[in-house]
């Protein structure tokens, strides 16, 4: 499949969307769905120490990281990974993920979802989350963007 963008684009390393997750995750999206008519995103997420998102899934969206920093643990299924840098992540749609930043400085990744749009989902989840809202809240904003909380983030252990 040919996809054609509106437009080309270059960015400097702190150039693009800025948006936030839950606590100790920093987003730049580089490229949203909106400007590549919705084949993919493509962003970094600074990811604070021993943290990471919850277990989840995404029902429409694939997802890639590639560690540019740091030491992730990454469960995809029932799997167990450990991605150092320079590591790589593919998590299917329809199969419950998380990763978890195991060392104790911030660390970094690349993150694609495809089909994109996922900057939607952290348009309205940052805040929410940020705000200290209930689980079940957050899990409102997880399936209004296609995805379903499934539990807390995984841990170092």
């Amino acid at each position: 499949m040919e996809v054609i963008t509106k437009r080309g684009l270059a960015l400097a390393t702190s150039e693009g969307l800025k948006l936030q997750s839950g606590p100790g995750r920093d987003l730049i999206f580089k490229v949203t769905g909106d400007e590549t008519d919705g084949a993919f995103d493509f962003f970094t997420v600074d990811v604070a120490p021993k943290s990471g998102p919850p277990l989840h899934v995404h029902h429409v969206q694939e997802e890639a990281i590639f560690v540019l920093k740091g030491r992730f643990k990454v469960r995809v299924g029932d799997e167990i990974f450990h991605c150092d840098e320079g590591g790589f992540a593919y998590m299917p749609k329809q199969m419950p993920h998380a990763f978890f930043n195991l060392t104790e400085e911030d660390g970094r990744i690349i993150v694609v979802y495809t089909p994109g749009g996922g900057q939607k989902f952290y348009q309205e989840f940052g805040p929410v989350a940020r705000s200290g809202a209930d689980r079940a809240t957050l899990a409102g904003v997880f399936t209004k963007h296609d995805m379903t909380l499934l539990g807390p983030p995984i841990t170092a252990d």
